[in-house]
């Protein structure tokens, strides 16, 4: 039960009920997404594989002549609910200053199950490199769930892909990472994960020594004030466990924001962590 308790986030924000805050998320990011929709230029649901949830939206910057670095975002939802198409809220403050942003679309629980998603959302940046030439210099961006994926791109051996993407940074947001604390709750309902699958594709279990590349990618690992104490503990651990390995890592504890408005603010320009995704260009 303390469980449960822990990885429910809607019950720890001090904003919302448990429903209105789930609610008040889906209407700010699906607002957000359909503003950068009429305002940036955007090519929807490119396929990089034959699944219906193998698909991106790209919102490319206002200038694209050119070579641009891309923000790739990956959504969360407990690997089973929200999809890409409320996912494109960070676009108008980067698009602007000439960064593309990427949403990536997977095939979520049920019909997805963990060992998919990982190799999808992987699947999603080769193909990325090797469609879009003029992309220079990756970030990943995950919220909650899609913390956990982007944190488990950190650790591909991309040999196996034939493509080395050239990823300069990751932003990971309020993730889980660390997967079996989630096997006793009822997230793990319509995910059906074993043990096995659970360690496999837990980024602290995967956490691989920086290699030259690796140690020139920044990961900042930004929690809220306002998530549950088990989610904080994670965040830490995490980013203590790539320290250890040799990666440059910050960890960012965000003051006065809850589990679901620390990612919503990507949406408004002078957010801290907007503003770190408008430091790309620069940074490149």
């Amino acid at each position: 039960q303390a469980l449960e308790e822990q990885y429910s986030p809607s019950r720890w924000s001090p904003r919302l009920g448990r429903d209105a805050i789930i609610q008040a998320h889906l209407a700010a990011t699906a607002a957000g997404t359909q503003r950068a929709r009429a305002s940036a230029q955007t090519s929807l649901h490119v396929p990089y594989g034959d699944s219906d949830g193998e698909k991106l939206d790209i919102y490319f910057p206002m200038d694209p002549s050119g070579t641009f670095p891309a923000l790739v975002y990956i959504h969360g939802g407990y690997w089973q609910c929200l999809s890409k198409d409320e996912s494109g809220f960070a676009a108008p403050p980067l698009v602007s200053q000439g960064v593309a942003v990427v949403a990536v679309g997977y095939d979520i629980a049920p019909k997805g199950h963990m060992d998919a998603m990982v190799l999808q959302v992987r699947r999603s940046l080769a193909f990325l490199v090797e469609r879009y030439s003029r992309i220079r210099g990756i970030y990943l961006c995950g919220h909650s769930a899609g913390a956990h994926l982007a944190a488990m791109v950190l650790s591909t051996d991309w040999t196996e892909y034939g493509v080395a993407p050239d990823i300069k940074g990751a932003v990971l947001v309020s993730g889980v990472y660390d997967l079996e604390p989630i096997l006793h709750t009822y997230v793990n309902d319509a995910l059906n994960m074993s043990r096995e699958v659970a360690q496999r594709n837990s980024p602290m279990l995967c956490v691989t020594p920086a290699v030259p590349a690796a140690t020139a990618c920044e990961v900042l690992v930004a929690v809220a004030q306002h998530d549950s104490p088990e989610f904080r503990r994670q965040s830490q651990e995490y980013s203590q466990a790539l320290r250890t390995a040799g990666w440059s890592v910050s960890l960012l504890d965000l003051a006065g924001v809850d589990h679901f408005d620390i990612i919503e603010k990507l949406s408004e320009e002078s957010y801290v962590l907007t503003q770190v995704g408008e430091e790309l260009p620069s940074s490149l």
